[in-house]
């Protein structure tokens, strides 16, 4: 058994790792800010879960356990503010680029 859960969190590390290879790899290839938005949040987010989870696995009645659930949580409930918060920013700068945000000043109506 305990041989069983040793190769199921080496399993979990390995696939996490893959998975945080192919984000980092997705960050430098892809072309537009939302592209890389998309590949830093999914896979990164996967793999260090998959990660600690084997982290988990491997450290079974060990006090540690406890502060890799914390990073797991906070991890969980981070990443889609800051992809969401990256992804506006750049809508919102490429709607300026090309002329179609309006300012205040152009239309006093205007309310957002």
């Amino acid at each position: 058994m305990n041989t069983f859960l040793d190769v199921l969190a080496a399993i979990c590390i390995l696939v996490g790792s893959l998975l945080a290879l192919t984000a980092a790899i997705g960050i430098v290839r892809f072309p537009d800010t939302l592209s890389r938005m998309h590949a830093a949040t999914k896979p990164q987010v996967v793999g260090l879960v998959l990660v600690l989870v084997g982290a988990v696995i491997r450290l079974h009645g060990n006090v540690d356990i406890w502060m890799l659930v914390l990073i797991g949580l906070f991890t969980l409930l981070t990443a889609p503010v800051i992809a969401h918060s990256v992804g506006r920013v750049a809508y919102r700068e490429q709607r300026g680029r090309d002329g179609l945000l309006m300012n205040h000043d152009d239309d006093p109506g205007t309310f957002r």
